[in-house]
């Protein structure tokens, strides 16, 4: 038998192979990891409100790596809402990572398994989204797997201790733990503004329309995610209209 076929030098579509990828990605989802712990600290505490164990706010983060989407959730189960109600208000507010799956689904070689992407799929979060669409070329979905491997147990052992120290932590403490979500979000667009003058415009714009329909008498009366995806449709059609990016060559990232 030939000995190279223990061997994984298998190359991932941008010439990497998968090891190397998934390092990659576990040193890119690194930071994140360490965000998310922090930031997932306010959201054990109001898993502790819902009346829900360490064991089971460890669960529940690590299956559903949502913030917004699991603070509702528990929100809802502290107020003993339906399980319809539940299942509904969760959907509403994750529907943008159906928009940031399918972008992500582009990034992948033509030629990529199914099961790769449903793998890549459970785990779509804004942070991993920006990292993975931020690569040049085809994503090695290996490279996602690195940055899941390291970011999930952040978020869920997070939610865990947070879970555990409940109100014991001083109040200015929990909200300044808050703020390290927003610092992660700048983390993942600042780069690419730096490189794409369309990015740096749309980036202000976006948050002046999002600060505008959260005000607006009519508008405001929606769901917080509902809006979300209105003007992500709404500004990333209106810019591909606009601004076309060239098609890419395959495999090698750079634009024909």
């Amino acid at each position: 038998m030939n000995e190279t076929a223990f061997q994984t030098t298998e190359k991932a579509p941008h010439g990497l192979t998968h090891g190397a990828a998934f390092r990659e990605g576990a040193r890119d989802g690194l930071p994140i990891a360490l965000g998310y712990f922090a930031v997932a600290f306010t959201l054990g505490i109001a898993a502790r409100r819902a009346g829900l164990s360490a064991g089971q706010g460890f669960f529940a983060s690590l299956f559903n790596n949502a913030s917004a989407g699991e603070y509702a959730g528990f929100t809802l189960i502290q107020a003993r809402a339906a399980y319809w109600e539940l299942a509904v208000m969760t959907l509403i507010v994750n529907l943008r990572y159906l928009l940031m799956s399918c972008a992500l689904s582009q990034k992948f070689s033509p030629d990529t398994p199914l099961w790769h992407r449903f793998l890549v799929g459970f785990d779509v979060t804004d942070e991993l989204f920006g990292i993975s669409i931020a690569r040049e070329g085809y994503l090695d979905p290996y490279y996602f797997y690195g940055a899941m491997a390291v970011a999930m147990p952040g978020w869920a052992f997070g939610t865990f201790f947070g879970v555990i120290a409940g109100n014991v932590l001083p109040p200015r403490l929990v909200s300044a733990l808050s703020v390290a979500l927003y610092g992660m979000f700048l983390a993942v667009i600042i780069p690419p503004a730096k490189k794409d003058r369309v990015v740096a415009v749309l980036v202000p714009l976006c948050f002046a329309a999002s600060w505008a329909c959260a005000n607006i008498p009519l508008i405001s009366r929606l769901s917080s995610g509902t809006r979300t995806i209105v003007l992500t449709v709404l500004i990333s059609g209106v810019a591909a209209l606009l601004f076309p990016v060239a098609e890419e060559t395959e495999g090698n990232g750079y634009a024909e």
